[in-house]
Order: structure tokens, then C-alpha cells, then sequence
């Protein structure tokens, strides 16, 4: 009976996302107050019905209902009660559900923060939210039905993938939906004010929150799947320019892009245009990551969905939305004129710079990503795009911006002068020389690469508490004048910053991940000794153990240091049998300047031996904190005031002063 409560709820959630759809738009065109308000409670609404509905999925899955396919196809009763609670979205109907309950969300907290929003585009906002809504509840209600039945029920399911069961991915999709529907709301804000014909700076305060808050939810979701890549697939890496992985890349440097840009419609009143076309951008991408992910036209550890019928549908559904909102915008872009005059040589211009260079870096990764499956549509060999050709064409896109992003904020608005700016800089210049040499006379066997990005690294921080010393005029005025200043800096301010200081840390840690890892593969029997990055790893042998649902052979190794026991490592195999499959589990021990990495692979022959892989990884942990250190700065810079929604007015013409009658 949960099940079919569940349908029924999804149903009638998608009607109200019919009402929501037309009634308020229709209301909003021809000033039909009652209809505008009826916008707020259908979104009410739709949240409640989509979290029952998501409720009754996972409680299917918490009492192992294997009458729904969905449970057969995704579960078993030995599997630990995290991950039965993690399958009811580790596949392709759940995740389609869970994408339409965040959706209904973010169109909920606009109804309900968005209060001093006009009512009409407020109505037109929410419409375009169900709109989008519409499309997937049709997509899961007729190809992809989350409480679909069985019959007859088997006796236990076939349980969820195990590369799956595991802490970071069951928390990996949540986060990353919430910064791919995020975008929605950008989107909806878009596509409103081109309805409306009008983007001012009060649009941009009020788009600038969501945007924010789904950059953060994004940077987290990318992190945390960079992260379970790292430690469960034992292949020593963290980013592997995987199709999927590029899906969740691509809306992020589109998101980036629309943050800088909105900053200068809200304070120059210019680029209007550009930065609704980012925003439609961004949330294109999400939707094409969707496409990518649950068609099956492309293969990757993470995909889930490969029946035809369903990347037919995906694909309408994306010309739909991504060809409508494009459509719209050539009708009406040209209509939001700019105000705003600016040379190249300003702070517009740097944001401009570094819009160009993100949107440049989001062709690159979308032309790698897409151009086989083009070469296989037209009847040409089967060929793959990896890493190097990435590396090749989008890093050195990244180094002018990353200069650029310590420069910017010393520049004036409208007309700035590059050399006064730079020579603020030359303490930073200074610092980035010395920590690359340094970086160079350490490492010399290393990649030049990782000598630049270090520098960079330097650079980005430096410039970053430079910034800041100028504004609190440090060692220029008296240090209680100073202090006020540091008191009276805006959280915004202080949430850019720590955005760019995070930049940064992670930049260093892909610098040091990239350019100096070192590897040694090969088969070890108890009491054999490796030297790696400084370290000598003694292997002391295997046995075997059981888990709650997968046996495992459990290695030990003994890590010393100039002679000294330093760390004890138990990297882990493990095998489902219920899948039949096995896993990696990597050992790792994380200092700050490096992490010392351990897998067990297959035993070999009858003496104890096995396959070993060790890894050294230098300042790889910075990438993790400086991602934190990110979502922090985007975190601080939403609780300021100033960009929390609904907080600024448009301003109103006047009334016309009454005439006074003549006597």
C-alpha cells in the first residue's frame, strides 16, 4: 500500500505543477491578483506531496519490500540499514525522484523567503520552476516509475551496486542535486525577467543567493565525489576527467561565471544580457549532466540508466528546455539594455576576463566530453577523449584567470590603472617566485607544471590578504582604525575572499597531487620492504575477515621513517557475494604535506604474496580543506544582508504630484 500511496502523491503532484505552471503566469500578464497568489500554496503543496512521495520510497527500502522492482533491482536484507536508506537514490528512478523533491524545495523556499519579491515576477519565478517540474514528473510517471510492481515477489533483492555502499556516496547525490537544481531557480529568474523584459540591479541581489547557495551545494557535491574516487577505487587519483564527472564540472564553471558576472549588472548595471544567458547556461549543463548520466550514451562507473526510451525522452525534454529558454532569449535579450560604459582596463573588465576564460574552459570540457558520441552518431570508429587532451587545453586557459583573480580587486570600477594595481601586488609576486623555486629546488625530478601551479597557488593567497590589508589600510593608518575597518568589512567581502583563499589551497594540492605523486606497483610477500616518497613500506601479510555483507582480505603494512615505525596501514579487498562483485578499500594516512597511500590487490600463489600498490600523494589533503574553505566564504557571503533574497526594492516611479485647481 506505501507504494501505490507514493504513486497516487507523485500524481497529484504533477497536476498541481500544472496549476502552478499556467495559473499564476496567466495571472501575472493580465493582473489577476488571485491567481498570482495562487502561486505560493501550490508550491506548498508540491513540497509536501514530493516528500511524501520520497518517504514512502525510503521506507519501502527500510522494510525490504520486495514486491516494488525498484527495491528488487537495488537492495537485499543483509545490507546495512545507511545504505538501504542511500539505494532509495543510488539509482535511476530514485534519483529522478530525489531531483523533483529538491526541486519542489528550492520553488518552496522562493514562495516562502521570497516575500518582498513583486508578486508578479515572483508568480512567473514559480511558474518556470513547475514548468520544469512538469517534465520530470512525466519523465519518472511514464518511463521510469520509482514504486512500479512485481510479481511474483522474490525472496530477497539483488542488492545496490557495492561501489556504491559507501559513506561518501550515499551523501555524494543528495548535494550534488541540490547544486544542480539550484540552478533552477537562476534559470527561473531568468527566464522570468525576460518575460517581463527587464533585469536591473535588484534582479541581480535577488538571483545572487541561489546562485551562491547552489555553487556551494555544487563545490561540495564535486568534492565529496572526487573524494569516494580517491580512497574506494584504489587507483591513487582523484580526478580522472570521467564523463560524468565533467557533467558536475561544467554547470559549476557556468555557475562561477554567472556569480562574477551578476556582481557587475548589481553594481554597474551592465552585461545584462550575458549574465542571463550564464544563467540559462548553467542550468543547461545541469540538465545535459542528466542526459549524460541516465541515458546510456555514455559509459562511466557512475551511470545508471541505459534503456533507449528513456534517452529519447531525456533528450526532448532537454531540447525542450535548453531550445525554448534560447529562443526566448534571442527574442528578448535584446531588450535589456545596459547602462553601464566600462574600459578593459577595470574591475568590470576583470570580471568580464574572467567570464570569458570560465565560459572558453566550459567549451573546452564540453567538446571532450561530447565529441565521441558525435564521431559515433556519424558512423566513425569508437574513440574516447581522456585526461591528456584536458590537461593540455583547459589548464593553461586557467593559469592568465587565476593572475587575473588576485589582480581584479584592486582595480576601480569603470576605469582602473593596471600598474598602481600591480605594484600592490609585487609582495605577492615575490612570494609566488620564491615558493615556485622553492617548489623546484625540492622536487626537481617533479613536473614543471606543479612548479607553476604552486606559484599560482602563492600568488592567489597572497593577493588575497593583500586585498584585504589595503582595505583595513594596515601599517598606513593608526592600528585602532585598522581594527575598526576589519570590524566594518562586509560578510560578502569576507565570503569572496575566503572563496579565493580556498581557490587557492585547492590549486596547491593539485599542484603537489599532480605534479610530484609517486607510485610503485608490484607483488610483495610478508616481511618485503618498499620505499616510497621517503617512506619504507614492510608488508606483514593478509587474512581474511567478513563484513556485514561482503568478505574481505584485510593487508597490513607497516610504514617507517628514517627507521622509525610511523603509521600502520590496513588497506582492505573486499567481495559481495550477492553481486558477485569485488571492491577496493585504500588505506591512507593523511599529513599535511602528503598522504601515504596503501591497496591490496589479488594473492598470488600459495606463499602469502600479493599484489600491492603504493602511493605518495604530496599536499593532496589541501584540496579537501580548500574546498571547505570555499563553501565556507559562499556560506558567509549569503548570510550577509545585503544578498539574502527579497531584501532589496525596485524602485518605484513616483506618483505625479496632484494639480491644484485654479480658482
Amino acid at each position: 500500500m506505501t507504494a501505490e500511496l507514493g504513486h497516487f502523491a507523485l500524481i497529484l503532484a504533477m497536476f498541481i505543477a500544472m496549476v502552478q505552471a499556467t495559473l499564476p503566469l496567466i495571472g501575472a500578464q493580465k493582473n489577476l491578483p488571485v491567481w498570482i497568489e495562487l502561486a505560493n500554496p501550490a508550491s506548498y503543496l508540491q513540497l509536501a506531496l514530493t516528500t511524501f512521495a520520497f518517504g514512502c520510497l525510503i521506507h519501502v527500502y527500510l522494510i525490504s519490500d520486495f514486491t516494488v522492482v525498484n527495491v528488487v533491482q537495488n537492495s537485499h536484507t543483509a545490507k546495512p540499514v545507511l545504505y538501504k536508506v542511500a539505494g532509495a537514490w543510488g539509482n535511476h528512478e530514485g534519483s529522478l525522484l530525489l531531483w523533483v523533491f529538491i526541486l519542489s524545495l528550492f520553488g518552496a523556499a522562493v514562495a516562502l523567503f521570497g516575500r518582498n519579491l513583486p508578486p508578479a515576477f515572483k508568480a512567473r519565478v514559480l511558474s518556470v520552476q513547475a514548468m520544469i517540474a512538469i517534465g520530470f514528473y512525466l519523465f519518472m510517471l511514464f518511463t521510469s516509475n520509482p514504486f512500479e510492481r512485481v510479481t511474483p515477489a522474490p525472496l530477497n533483492g539483488t542488492d545496490l551496486n557495492p561501489l556504491l555502499q559507501d559513506p561518501g556516496l550515499a551523501f555524494h547525490p543528495p548535494m550534488l542535486y541540490l547544486g544542480y537544481v539550484g540552478f533552477s531557480i537562476a534559470f527561473s529568474f531568468a527566464i522570468a525577467a525576460l518575460i517581463e523584459g527587464r533585469v536591473d540591479a535588484a534582479w541581480a541581489r535577488w538571483v545572487r543567493p541561489w546562485t551562491l547557495a547552489a555553487w556551494v551545494f555544487l563545490s561540495g557535491g564535486i568534492a565529496l565525489g572526487s573524494w569516494w574516487a580517491y580512497y574506494e577505487l584504489g587507483w591513487g587519483g582523484w580526478w580522472f576527467w570521467d564523463p560524468v564527472e565533467n557533467a558536475s564540472f561544467m554547470p559549476w564553471l557556468a555557475g562561477t561565471a554567472l556569480l562574477h558576472s551578476a556582481v557587475v549588472v548589481e553594481k554597474r548595471d551592465t552585461l545584462k544580457g550575458w549574465t542571463v544567458l550564464l544563467a540559462i547556461v548553467a542550468f543547461s549543463m545541469s540538465l545535459l549532466g542528466t542526459f549524460i548520466v541516465r541515458s546510456g550514451v555514455l559509459t562511466s562507473v557512475h551511470a545508471f540508466a541505459t534503456d533507449p526510451a528513456r534517452g529519447v525522452f531525456i533528450l526532448l525534454l532537454l531540447a525542450t528546455v535548453i531550445g525554448g529558454s534560447l529562443a526566448l532569449f534571442a527574442w528578448r535579450g535584446p531588450q535589456l539594455k545596459s547602462s553601464g560604459v566600462f574600459q578593459p582596463i577595470s574591475r568590470e573588465g576583470a570580471l568580464l576576463f574572467n567570464n570569458l576564460v570560465m565560459t572558453t574552459g566550459l567549451a573546452a570540457v564540453l567538446l571532450g566530453t561530447l565529441y565521441p558520441l558525435f564521431i559515433d552518431v556519424v558512423g566513425g570508429a569508437k574513440i574516447s577523449v581522456g585526461a591528456p587532451f584536458f590537461n593540455a587545453v583547459f589548464l593553461p586557459l586557467m593559469m592568465p584567470m587565476i593572475v587575473a583573480m588576485a589582480a581584479g580587486p584592486f582595480l576601480n570600477w569603470k576605469r582602473g590603472d593596471l600598474m598602481p594595481a600591480l605594484g600592490r601586488l609585487r609582495f605577492a609576486f615575490i612570494l609566488a617566485l620564491v615558493a615556485g623555486a622553492a617548489a623546484w629546488s625540492v622536487e626537481t625530478g617533479g613536473s614543471f607544471m606543479g612548479v607553476i601551479g604552486i606559484a599560482l597557488a602563492v600568488w592567489l593567497a597572497a593577493g588575497v590578504l593583500a586585498e584585504i590589508t589595503e582595505r583595513v589600510r594596515l601599517f598606513k593608518a593608526p592600528p585602532a582604525q585598522s581594527l575598526r575597518r576589519l570590524r566594518r568589512i562586509p560578510r560578502a567581502t569576507w565570503g569572496m575572499s575566503l572563496a579565493h583563499f580556498g581557490m587557492a589551497l585547492v590549486i596547491a594540492g593539485m599542484a603537489g597531487a599532480g605534479g610530484w605523486k609517486e607510485e610503485s606497483i608490484q607483488s610483495m610477500k610478508p616481511g618485503e620492504i618498499v620505499h616510497v616518497g621517503g617512506y619504507d613500506y614492510r608488508f606483514d601479510g593478509a587474512r581474511k575477515a567478513e563484513g556485514p555483507n561482503y568478505d574481505l582480505v584485510l593487508g597490513t603494512f607497516s610504514v617507517f621513517k628514517d627507521g622509525d615505525l610511523f603509521v600502520v596501514l590496513n588497506p582492505e579487498k573486499r567481495f559481495y557475494p550477492v553481486t558477485q562483485m569485488p571492491t577496493t578499500e585504500a588505506a591512507i594516512h593523511t599529513t599535511l604535506m602528503g598522504d601515504l597511500y596503501a591497496v591490496i590487490g589479488d594473492e598470488e600463489g600459495t606463499d602469502g604474496k600479493y599484489v600491492t600498490r603504493i602511493y605518495y600523494n604530496p599536499l593532496v589533503v589541501w584540496m579537501w580543506i580548500g574546498t571547505l574553505v570555499m563553501m565556507f566564504g559562499g556560506g558567509l557571503s549569503i548570510s550577509d544582508r545585503r544578498h539574502r533574497v527579497g531584501v532589496p526594492h525596485r524602485r518605484q516611479p513616483l506618483a505625479p504630484a496632484a494639480t491644484v485647481p485654479s480658482s
